[in-house]
């Protein structure tokens, strides 16, 4: 069977005036189902509020626009209060309790990505949501609810029936919210555009890699996550998980080309790719991209905590690593053809520039 890794869009499941809520497709996206992969985005307007809600899957979160705030309830633990923004990444283990508030003057953004191998649907998230028309609330008798939190009948009707929203809710300017306390995004968010970089290649690109040493929760999660941005016309070499990840990737910002090669040297996809498109990479098929004239970001999840990269081309490349004689009999080239591959791209390097 062949695989169709073309780069798709989101489409939106439920949302009102406080917002809406997109997911990517496994009917449409099948390497989301073969890879047990999740993948939504939460677009809240001023105002909006994401209802206090659990997921069947540990996920990363990513704020790609705007700013807000972010309750957070790790099983037995109090609840923290986080002021968000663009860039910050937020790992989500099984059984935390959120929510998301738009604080700010201009829509808030936020991606989702991650696994699904003990979810209810494979390729798909499945929240569970604590109040509104489809709570828990709802599903219980008035009997049950009033015997639980010992409430009247009255009590229950009110605390079952008054909210009519699904899901996400506008709430009215007047309302207060909890404000961002001081402390808690420590050890809850890294800032991937503020960050220290674990990559630095001038005219070429920059990326930032979310592992257990800077955000020890991506340990609970049970995936690594990167940011990577690449300057114009630059490319990112062709490599390859060598741990026997997947590569989530959604296009953050910018534009440009992709190509991914398979088994036997098969060209998997080759695609123009835009902001606000997702695509996935099997394991140990081999990726690279290049930018368009205004450049090229993106963020990914990698299925493993700590993952490792294969790049076949730079200073650390493979290409380096094998003895002249077994390339010149793999490529069957002189020894003046290999010495010229071999000399190329010497540099510790995993974006290049355009050449000048």
């Amino acid at each position: 069977m062949e695989l169709d890794l073309t780069p798709k869009l989101p489409k939106q499941v439920y949302g009102g005036d406080g917002g809406s809520y997109f997911a990517w497709c496994p009917e449409e996206l099948p390497m989301l189902k073969e890879g047990n992969i999740g993948a939504a985005k939460l677009a809240l307007e001023q105002h909006g509020l994401a209802v206090p809600r659990y997921s069947d899957s540990p996920k990363v979160a990513y704020v790609l626009k705007g700013s807000g705030t972010a309750g957070i309830v790790l099983p037995e633990q109090e609840e923290k209060v986080i002021g968000i923004k663009e860039g910050d990444s937020i790992a989500l283990p099984f059984g935390v309790v959120t929510w998301w508030f738009n604080s700010g003057d201009s829509e808030l953004v936020i991606l989702f990505l991650g696994e699904t191998h003990k979810a209810h649907k494979r390729g798909e998230f499945t929240d569970f949501y604590l109040t509104g028309s489809n709570g828990i609330f709802t599903g219980f008798t008035p009997e049950f609810v009033g015997r639980a939190w010992d409430l009247d009948e009255g009590t229950v009707k009110k605390l079952v029936g008054s909210q009519t929203g699904k899901g996400i809710v506008k709430l009215d300017a007047g309302v207060k919210m909890p404000q961002p306390r001081d402390g808690d995004r420590e050890g809850f968010v890294l800032n991937c555009l503020e960050a220290p970089l674990d990559v630095d290649i001038k005219d070429g690109g920059r990326v930032v890699v979310l592992n257990t040493k800077n955000l020890p929760l991506v340990g609970e999660v049970g995936f690594g996550a990167d940011l990577v941005r690449i300057d114009a016309h630059s490319m990112c070499s062709p490599g390859f998980s060598c741990d026997s990840a997947l590569q989530v990737t959604y296009i953050v910002a910018g534009s440009g080309r992709v190509q991914v090669v398979g088994a036997d040297g098969k060209r998997v996809l080759e695609t123009h790719i835009k902001a606000g498109s997702l695509f996935i990479v099997p394991r140990f098929f081999v990726v690279s991209k290049i930018a368009d004239p205004e450049g090229m970001s993106w963020f990914s999840i990698v299925t493993t905590p700590d993952p490792i990269f294969t790049h076949l081309a730079g200073r650390t490349s493979v290409w380096k690593a094998l003895s002249p004689e077994v390339l010149q009999a793999a490529f069957k080239v002189d020894p003046e053809v290999e010495q010229s591959f071999r000399s190329k791209r010497t540099a510790d390097a995993i974006f290049f520039p355009p050449s000048n």
